[in-house]
């Protein structure tokens, strides 16, 4: 009886989690056998207000994160005051609207206040980003992380968790573990899309793996209803981009 009066004294605290230990931002690999410099979707990034219209409390909640991240408290702070107050789809717009700034520590502390949160079930949309996010910024241990919780929290993998991944790995080039996560892609009967192609294809051309580029174009092919022409638009881009740079 006593410790469960002290929890109910607690539960309106919220208790900020030492951050991540399970999955701890490491530095970034050394020495990678072949850095790939392109960006993974070979575009532009997306603009930082959406077409989407955001609420006040959303748009607000990310600048008083963005202001307190260099404290701990004060961060703390916008956690009980703010970010508890938020209706569940504003709260999820602001996980978002991080990611697409790139604020890689508020996005996965965000990301662990939502699972946290009483409405929270296993959306495997919600890992979408996450995992795009870390393999922007190659840290590669933690993506593989997050793929691995996904499964833990009963979710199954699909074309664009595979395709992050595969994305990811070629960013650090490792294009064996992505050719390797390639075909996990294929085997547990998910199909692999534009996208799986479009980072294959261009990622393999810019690492000089032309054999392996003749294998992908051969499973366009098989999996794609216009295999010519979306080739011919793959690579009609590459040639526009011209030499390889980092557009991430």
């Amino acid at each position: 009886m006593e410790s469960t009066s002290k929890m109910a004294s607690t539960s309106l605290k919220f208790q900020f989690p030492p951050h991540l230990k399970l999955f701890q931002i490491p530095q970034k690999l050394k020495n990678p056998t072949s850095i790939i410099t392109c960006s993974l979707r070979g575009k532009p990034r997306k603009p930082l207000w959406r077409s989407k219209r955001l609420s006040s409390e959303a748009i607000q909640a990310v600048q008083s994160l963005k202001l307190a991240k260099s404290s701990n408290s004060r961060l703390q702070n916008v956690f009980e005051n703010k970010l508890s107050r938020l209706l569940k789809t504003d709260l999820i717009d602001t996980l978002e609207l991080l990611q697409d700034q790139n604020e890689l520590d508020l996005a996965l502390k965000v990301f662990d206040y939502v699972q946290k949160e009483i409405w929270y079930k296993p959306d495997i949309t919600l890992y979408y980003g996450i995992l795009e996010m870390l393999g922007k910024n190659e840290m590669i241990l933690m993506a593989e992380g997050y793929f691995c919780k996904l499964e833990e929290e009963g979710l199954k993998h699909d074309t664009r968790t595979f395709s992050e991944m595969i994305g990811a790995y070629l960013k650090v080039g490792m294009v064996e573990k992505a050719m390797e996560m390639y075909g996990r892609l294929k085997e547990s009967g998910c199909v692999p899309d534009k996208l799986t192609f479009a980072i294959l294809i261009r990622n393999l051309e810019d690492a000089g793996r032309s054999e392996l580029v003749d294998v992908v174009k051969k499973d366009c092919d098989e999996y794609m209803d216009y295999p010519e022409k979306f080739l011919e638009e793959i690579e009609r881009k590459m040639d526009a981009r011209g030499p390889s740079i980092n557009l991430v």
